[in-house]
């Protein structure tokens, strides 16, 4: 679930009888012609029902499982603890799960070092670095004097003896110092740190409450504006925990008194601006060349911004008057500010977005000038640099990039013309300075590995700041673009990768992967963990159903609160496609989602449940009913609705996977992954419906709750936490698909240097 647009700022049925248990012996079962082998493992007693009935504009909900939501509770501990080991043992025990770990560990360590979040300062790079021996990201920098370790999270978790991982980063204009959150296993509660980069020492911080991070520094590097949350105090609700967000101002000089000091730049009760203290996170930044300060609004998880400006010397005082510039119904999801003209990326009579330049003294989107189009394609992405504005566009799959000159000396943005790209995949734009030309992209497809390329006027050039691995290029596996018919017509993206040659009669292990939430879109991304699954003849294949952006913001929208059921839809639309193609048959389809995509594979396995033989749902959002009652719920209100108006309420139990579970079905096998600590998504969706879900199947396969009780959502785990959920997920997939004992083809060749 997303919960911000920063780095870091972030988006019932009756129950059976209790005295049920579930069968002693779970079988392995193994590839033919071998024998099922037995492994009995005692599970744990299933969960009490306790059921509370709400009733919501006269329809009584009953919830079997709320007590669950009492995650503080001893008794809730140990039901967790006792379903988390009893998943681990069965885990543990699948033939050839330690092999596959260990060709998982091999494939991601064929790299010399990972590299992400880079940033360029005037004769300074800052970036985070996981080499081959590290298990977590580290944070660099590097200038004339060579490179130079400033942060390693690994040091500080061995040293609190908790994972520790940094949220985000953010350099000054100078590069003299660079502005970090880091937090401790998963919760992502950041701490806000300013380490000088010449000499790594520590002027300032910790600043607590600084999660979102939001950072923007002065120009002059004496102090930063970054999003501190508030301070919760005794007899205050959980979910009050993301209200009344402030963007604070904080100098350098200050020290160990900073916090106390902090003098808030721009918030709900900001003479000018207009905020909803419950959902709404602001943020502030210096603009270029101006004596301006920048404030963005980020309405909970909507992709639109409103943005004020104010004299930046009024913001860092604390006595700012802010005038608007951008309004919510503008449809912005991105700006930049060139001298006295407004550049944004806007839906407002463009549903596949337009690039629009208007003045900053007098903003009129209705009337503004279209600099470009994202027809035929989707406009996705904008970055301003010295030379230029660089934009993205893509065009089914694959991404292109756009080049806009500004003029030397008028500062007009000359006509767009496209950069050829060395790899039809996917890119992020990072690294852009408006004091330095060009940009850097990370550019990436589904069978070529990440290199970071700079991007300027004469094309592009590799960086070399990513090492290639030794499976980064690969040769012998092929990734195929399809539209597949939906229930209604639409035509839904399915991107399907495989091992060339595939024999297509159905006999492949398959796993179908979707999201369809927030207007994301599933790009074209490696990852080393795929090729474990490919090289065993499995099918990789990801869906862009409606709730995605793949065709612009009417995509998105069509699988939006009550319209999400077309995301569900069109995922079974793309699995029967599979099995109809005969890449695989329902005993060998598996489904994964993550986050968001819990509603997705949750909503796709109650309506069908015949059509899989696996359910992957990690960190899953399977409760919607009850979701915005939780910290992060609020801010995505905006996303899926409200209970507290009817529609909203039709909307968000249409789309909830834990009232939908009925009793005496045959379902497919279920893995739950969660971190403990999850601020997005609390884990009691993973174990109410894991509860449920137990109770309620008639077909004798295993649904596990497996918890990590030192991670949250995903951000920051290490290399052993994530591999080790790989390894758990494909080694689960292919246990219930009958081929844990199958012999392994062979290894991908790496192609020759």
């Amino acid at each position: 679930m997303r919960v911000c647009k920063p780095a870091a700022m972030r988006v019932h049925a009756t129950p059976a009888n209790p005295a049920r248990r579930r069968a002693l012996t779970i079988a392995l079962l193994a590839a033919a012609p071998l024998p099922v082998r037995a492994l009995s493992i005692e599970p744990p007693p299933p969960a009490a029902v306790r059921t509370v009935t709400d009733t919501y504009f006269g329809t009584a909900l009953a919830d079997p499982y709320r007590w669950l939501e009492n995650v503080a509770d001893l008794e809730v501990q140990a039901w967790m603890r006792a379903q988390s080991d009893y998943a681990r043992a069965l885990l543990d025990a699948i033939p050839g799960r330690t092999e596959l770990r260990r060709r998982i560990d091999e494939l991601d360590g064929a790299v010399a070092a990972r590299v992400i979040d880079v940033q360029r300062r005037p004769g300074r790079l800052f970036f985070q670095r996981r080499g081959a021996g590290d298990n977590q990201f580290k944070l660099y920098v590097r200038d004339a004097k060579g490179t130079r370790l400033l942060v390693d999270p690994e040091a500080i978790g061995r040293k609190a003896g908790r994972p520790h991982a940094i949220n985000y980063t953010a350099a000054s204009w100078s590069g003299r110092y660079v502005a970090y959150g880091i937090s401790a296993a998963g919760t992502e509660d950041a701490s806000l740190y300013v380490v000088d980069s010449a000499s790594g020492r520590t002027v300032l911080g910790p600043i607590e409450r600084a999660q979102y991070g939001a950072v923007g520094w002065l120009p002059d590097d004496s102090g930063l504006f970054f999003n501190r949350l508030q301070e919760m105090k005794p007899g205050m609700a959980p979910v009050e925990k993301f209200q009344n967000t402030r963007a604070v101002f904080v100098r350098l000089e200050d020290g160990a008194q900073a916090a106390t000091r902090a003098r808030t730049a721009l918030a709900f009760d900001s003479p000018g601006v207009r905020i909803d203290p419950a959902q709404d996170a602001p943020m502030v930044v210096a603009v270029h060349r101006t004596a301006l300060a920048l404030g963005l609004i980020f309405h909970g998880t909507d992709r639109e911004l409103s943005a004020f400006v104010a004299p930046l010397a009024d913001a860092a005082a604390g006595r700012a008057k802010w005038r608007q510039i951008v309004d919510r119904g503008d449809g912005i999801t991105a700006l930049e500010i060139v001298g006295e003209r407004l550049i944004a990326l806007s839906h407002r009579g463009a549903p596949r977005m337009r690039l629009v330049e208007t003045s900053l003294a007098r903003p009129d989107f209705g009337r503004a000038r279209t600099l470009a189009a994202g027809e035929p394609g989707v406009l996705t992405g904008l970055a301003r640099a010295a030379d230029a504005l660089y934009l993205s566009r893509r065009d089914g799959s694959v991404s292109r990039l756009l080049r806009l000159p500004i003029m030397p000396g008028t500062g007009t943005i000359g006509a767009a013309r496209e950069l050829a790209l060395p790899v039809a995949g996917s890119f992020e734009m990072t690294g852009a300075d408006p004091r330095l030309p060009g940009v850097l992209l990370s550019l990436q497809g589904w069978t070529r590995g990440v290199q970071i390329f700079e991007a300027g006027a004469h094309g592009l050039t590799n960086t070399g700041l990513q090492p290639r691995g030794r499976y980064d290029a690969l040769t012998d596996y092929v990734a195929t673009e399809v539209l597949v018919p939906s229930h209604d017509g639409a035509r839904v993206p399915l991107s399907i990768i495989h091992r060339r040659g595939l024999k297509l009669d159905g006999s492949a292990p398959a796993l179908l992967w979707g999201y369809a939430a927030y207007g994301i879109t599933e790009e074209p991304w490696f990852s080393a963990w795929r090729i474990a699954w490919l090289e065993r003849g499995g099918v990789f294949a990801v869906a862009n159903p409606r709730g995605s952006g793949a065709f612009g913001h009417d995509w998105y929208k069509a699988g939006f609160q009550e319209s999400k059921a077309n995301s569900w839809k069109d995922f079974i639309a793309a699995a029967e496609y599979l099995v109809a193609q005969r890449y695989t048959s329902p005993a060998r389809l598996g489904i994964w989602g993550g986050s968001a995509g819990g509603i997705l594979v949750g909503r796709s396995m109650t309506e069908r449940p015949d059509l899989f033989a696996a359910v992957i749902a990690s960190v899953g959002l399977l409760d919607t009913v009850r979701a915005e009652l939780s910290p992060n719920g609020v801010p995505n209100i905006a996303e899926f609705g409200t209970h507290t108006t009817e529609s909203g309420f039709r909307a968000l139990l249409a789309m909830s996977t834990y009232h939908h579970i009925a009793d005496g079905t045959k379902y497919p096998a279920v893995l739950f992954t969660h971190g403990v600590n999850d601020p997005r998504v609390d884990v009691w969706h993973s174990s109410k419906a894991a509860a449920r879900l137990q109770a309620a199947s008639a077909s004798g396969r295993p649904v596990l709750l497996r918890l990590d009780f030192e991670s949250g959502h995903g951000v920051g785990d290490t290399r052993e936490q994530r591999n080790a959920e790989r390894t758990d997920v494909l080694a689960f997939l292919l246990w219930q698909f009958g081929l844990a004992r199958g012999a392994t083809p062979a290894a991908p060749v790496p192609p020759k240097r």
